[in-house]
């Protein structure tokens, strides 16, 4: 695959992005009126979407694989590290305000989607990690050419389509509650 063919399927992708990183634009510009954990969060966003546009003008411009490969395992690497620490955040500021509102005399009720969110977003992440790291070793194994990608596009697929089928089942799971 040529890096111009790549370069305008990661262009399509960034520029399909924007149903995040706009809003994550809004959450950065609207400063101290949004809690910590949620500017953490926006930050995150905005950096990996950034880094997918930094590699479509890399795949444009240099020779090799390797420099965009880079680039994109760095800024994954940032921007899942500001994700995480926005995590901790929320839980600090969720305890800070349970405190509050535990000395006001009152409790408020639990949430309870927080836990199911999270579990079915770290199954989906799982699940493109696993399916990506399956295209790569069908891709690059073997000598044929074109077959070798089609082989890639069908595994991939698959492996992904299973993760997606385990995260509805527990996301399902999770909306009827334990059984009795």
């Amino acid at each position: 695959m040529s890096h111009a063919v790549a370069a305008l399927g990661a262009a399509a992708l960034t520029a399909g992005g924007c149903i995040w990183y706009v809003p994550a634009l809004a959450d950065l510009r609207a400063g101290a009126d949004r809690p910590d954990s949620r500017r953490l969060a926006a930050a995150a966003c905005v950096t990996g979407w950034a880094g997918a546009g930094m590699v479509v003008v890399l795949l444009l411009v240099a020779e090799g694989w390797w420099t965009p490969a880079v680039t994109a395992v760095a800024v994954t690497a940032a921007a899942a590290a500001l994700r995480l620490y926005a995590a901790v955040k929320r839980g600090r500021e969720a305890r800070e305000a349970a405190h509050h509102w535990a000395s006001l005399g009152h409790v408020p009720l639990p949430a309870g989607t927080g836990r199911s969110r999270n579990v079915v977003a770290a199954v989906v992440g799982c699940g493109m990690a696993a399916a990506v790291a399956v295209a790569a070793w069908q891709a690059t194994s073997g000598s044929g050419g074109g077959a070798n990608w089609a082989t890639a596009a069908v595994a991939s697929a698959t492996v992904m389509g299973v993760f997606l089928v385990a995260a509805a089942v527990y996301a399902r799971a999770a909306v009827r509650g334990p059984r009795r």
